[in-house]
């Protein structure tokens, strides 16, 4: 990076009691090994009270925030997102390991191609994933549809870690809608509707874990994720919702 930028990093968490304390305490290691100014911002998506007993020994660049009653990721990180004050703001999967490396690696996409957004990807030549291949067909088919409904051509929107600069979080946050399965593609398309394109897409070292999610559960996910695909598309291409809602102010 050619500047010292301030990173605020805001982490969703619902019903990660076993190892959220593992997992926050990697993230600051990770970000202590940046050497540049941080805030982490864990955000309860429910039982925010067990959180606190929870994490009780945190360093002090992290904040625990939340509400008792589940609403899903995307009005969790809406709510982190709040309260972040950084020039540079992203959101972390709860779970998610990424070392100091990997973080760096997203801020250097940022600096090198002056991005709006960087988007962690799967498909992204040097990244290093291990994930079935019936997730690889899935994948395959949603990015296909979301270059065809949206016409962005980022490859992979579904990686659980991203970063904005803070413009994009003033303009675009506060007009989203979902609160669950499609939070990541509205994100995207919005944003690209807005006229933030230079969304590109930076390696990631993941490791995908079998048993996380029945197959009904699974397949439940897939059909909510698609309604509300068609329905930010929609937003989009027929209300034209989204640049009415707010004066855009670039």
């Amino acid at each position: 990076m050619t500047r010292k930028i301030f990173l605020s990093l805001v982490v969703p968490v619902y019903k990660q009691e076993r190892t959220i304390s593992k997992n926050v305490n990697m993230l600051e290691e990770s970000l202590d090994g940046l050497n540049i100014p941080y805030e982490l911002i864990i955000v309860a998506d429910g039982e925010y009270q067990k959180l606190k007993k929870i994490l009780k020994k945190t360093k002090k660049h992290t904040t625990i925030i939340g509400y008792e009653k589940n609403q899903g990721k995307g009005y969790a990180v809406r709510f982190g997102m709040q309260k972040a004050i950084g020039d540079i703001v992203g959101f972390i999967d709860a779970g998610m390991e990424i070392a100091p490396e990997g973080i760096v690696m997203l801020l250097n996409h940022m600096d090198w191609y002056n991005a709006d957004i960087i988007v962690g990807s799967k498909l992204h030549p040097v990244s290093q994933v291990n994930y079935p291949f019936p997730r690889r067909v899935l994948s395959w088919g949603y990015r296909t549809l979301t270059r065809i409904l949206f016409g962005f051509k980022v490859r992979d929107t579904q990686v659980g870690i991203k970063i904005f600069k803070r413009k994009v979080i003033k303009v675009v946050f506060p007009r989203l809608l979902v609160k669950k399965f499609a939070f990541d593609i509205e994100v995207l398309a919005v944003s690209y509707n807005l006229g933030f394109t230079r969304i590109y897409e930076a390696p990631v070292k993941l490791k995908f874990k079998q048993g996380s999610i029945s197959s009904r559960n699974f397949w439940k996910v897939i059909i909510h994720m698609m309604w509300d695909t068609f329905a930010v598309w929609y937003r989009i291409k027929i209300l034209n919702y989204y640049k009415k809602r707010i004066e855009v102010a670039k």
